[in-house]
């Protein structure tokens, strides 16, 4: 077979993708402090919002604020991990790792491609010790096994597309403390949602940015799968959830995978 033809061109595209993910899983295996690390904000969060905050907290309908906020957390949990996805790509640039894969005979795609898959299955991780956590404080996922994994899907979905904004930003990101600073953009981004509070309950500008934002789409839809409903407006994006947490990753990704790799690509040596 030609080393030009497609099939072998995408043979080494995925071969050097598994490449990158071992590397990436490796350095994960033997710094665990950084998965502590990583879950300290959610697990500090469920903490201060479940019994801190729940009591006085009212979203509607008579629904358990325990019901309503822990679901939204692992949404934000999703969200929130694009920073950690740049901290990593700056890293790897700032110690050369980067420009020495460059100079690799490697596929142009499989850095990143690799930091996306690595990055899907350390979000796994913390959603399962997320979801452990949820469990012992006395979440319970009402719906089917079949609706609660289809949840969970959904919320690796949301990861998956927000990893190329993490990537890309990585790449743009001109050092370590530039990249430390990004918790500013991802904080209103996770937090003008409806993570810990329904739209309804917002001003009408601010409650209309929280209807549109990708993580309330995903967050409502796990609520209706987890059997943890509350009732929404009847605004056409809070009506279609469940198409939208489908939807908006997959815009995403369409946008920000290509504009990462092509940036990977230009990248000076």
């Amino acid at each position: 077979m030609s080393t030009s033809a497609p099939e072998r061109r995408l043979y080494w595209a995925a071969a050097d993708c598994w490449t990158i993910v071992r590397r990436d899983l490796t350095h994960l295996v033997k710094q665990p402090s950084l998965i502590a690390w990583q879950l300290g904000f959610p697990i500090v969060s469920v903490l201060l919002f479940v019994y801190v905050f729940g009591s006085a907290m009212d979203v509607g309908a008579g629904v358990d604020y325990e019901d309503f906020a822990l679901p939204g957390m692992f949404a934000m949990t999703m969200a929130f991990g694009f920073t950690n996805t740049a901290m990593a790509v700056v890293v790897d640039k700032e110690r050369g790792v980067t420009d020495r894969f460059r100079s690799m005979p490697m596929a142009p795609s499989a850095v990143v491609t690799g930091r996306g898959v690595s990055d899907v299955l350390h979000a796994a991780l913390d959603l399962a010790v997320l979801a452990v956590i949820a469990l012992v404080v006395g979440w319970r996922s009402d719906g089917s096994p079949l609706e609660t994994l289809y949840a969970f899907a959904l919320l690796l979905l949301l990861r998956f597309s927000l990893i190329w904004v993490g990537v890309l930003l990585g790449l743009v990101t001109p050092n370590q403390e530039a990249a430390g600073n990004l918790f500013a953009v991802a904080f209103p981004f996770g937090m003008i949602s409806s993570v810990f509070t329904p739209p309804s309950a917002m001003p009408d500008w601010l409650g209309t940015l929280a209807m549109w934002n990708p993580v309330s789409a995903t967050a409502n839809e796990i609520r209706e799968l987890y059997g943890n409903p509350l009732p929404v407006g009847d605004s056409w994006i809070e009506q279609h959830s469940g198409l939208m947490a489908v939807v908006w990753p997959v815009i995403i990704t369409a946008l920000f995978l290509p504009l990462a790799i092509r940036k990977f690509q230009r990248m000076s040596k």
